[in-house]
């Protein structure tokens, strides 16, 4: 991706290429929540994680070297390379994992959606994109709307120092998730290949995890079970080598504020794939926080007005 077709995202219509990855993002990672479910309870997080990305790694780097992409770079260009795996494939990982343990999955999907408020704020502070009200303004309805849908399962749940304790680990995780996403798009900015930078941040992100889990002692163990297996290789090659390949270009494309919004549907998207995977049922209140969604993201994408 040439930095000319990125240097003003935000100033550009949505073209119909920038529908496909939008799409094709949410699509993926609505179904991740799911894979993710199936990880939890023997193997550490952490370690998951770890084998996910060190499945995912080499299959991006074959990637960079099919579609020409270089692979070879500067040794301060691997330092932002590290800070990208540090923050948006180990940290922010490592961050909702271990929140899961503390809170239910409800709030983990509206402390998720944070991250399309939190990548608007960020892109105008550090990327100097405009803060455009019509943006924002769809960022908290779709935020709003995905509180609504989960509001039985949050309402339902004990506040504590456990929820607490989960609520803070989750607002830093879309926090890290956020920062990673303005690294991303400086590096596109810069003239960067997003399969680069996805191949060395993966890279170093696997290095970051597999430190996290020698110093708390983990187990490098993993679940000799078809399930477990099959969301490993779901999560690693169409998750992680697929989906975010899809939503960084995209970032770049049409800038953070927009493609935030995925964050907000693949929560949304992953209570359709429950209701006919696990039976969700959907109340008054659930379908009164789709139609907010839905207005979300119409006005995220929607052209202006001339």
């Amino acid at each position: 991706m040439s930095t000319t077709s990125i240097s003003a995202p935000s100033a550009r219509a949505i073209a119909p290429a920038d529908f496909g990855l939008y799409a094709g993002t949410v699509l993926i990672w609505s179904t991740t929540w799911l894979a993710l479910k199936f990880q939890v309870g023997v193997v550490d997080p952490q370690v998951s994680i770890l084998w996910r990305f060190l499945l995912a790694a080499p299959l991006m780097f074959l990637v960079c070297r099919i579609a020409g992409s270089p692979i070879r770079f500067p040794l301060h260009v691997h330092f932002r390379f590290a800070a990208l795996g540090l923050f948006l494939f180990s940290t922010n990982f490592i961050l909702f994992y271990n929140a899961g343990a503390y809170v239910v999955s409800g709030l983990l999907a509206v402390i998720f959606s944070l991250a399309s408020v939190i990548n608007i704020v960020l892109a105008v502070l550090f990327m100097g994109e405009p803060l455009r009200a019509r943006v924002a303004l769809g960022a908290l309805l779709g935020l709003s709307g995905v509180a609504l849908m989960f509001w039985h399962e949050i309402s339902a749940s004990a506040l504590g120092m456990d929820a607490l304790k989960g609520l803070a680990l989750g607002i830093f995780g879309s926090l890290s998730f956020c920062i990673g996403n303005m690294l991303s798009a400086k590096a596109q900015r810069e003239g960067i290949s997003v399969l680069s930078a996805n191949a060395w941040g993966v890279f170093y992100g696997a290095i970051v995890n597999f430190l996290v889990a020698l110093a708390v002692g983990s187990a490098f163990t993993i679940e000799p079970t078809a399930r477990y297996i099959l969301a490993l290789l779901w999560l690693a090659i169409p998750g992680s080598v697929l989906a975010f390949w899809m939503y960084l270009a995209l970032l770049g494309r049409i800038g953070a504020d927009r493609a935030g919004y995925t964050t907000v549907l693949s929560p949304v998207l992953a209570l359709i794939v429950s209701t006919f995977a696990e039976g969700y049922r959907w109340s008054a209140l659930a379908l009164i926080g789709l139609a907010l969604v839905a207005a979300g993201n119409v006005l995220v994408l929607r052209r202006k007005a001339a």
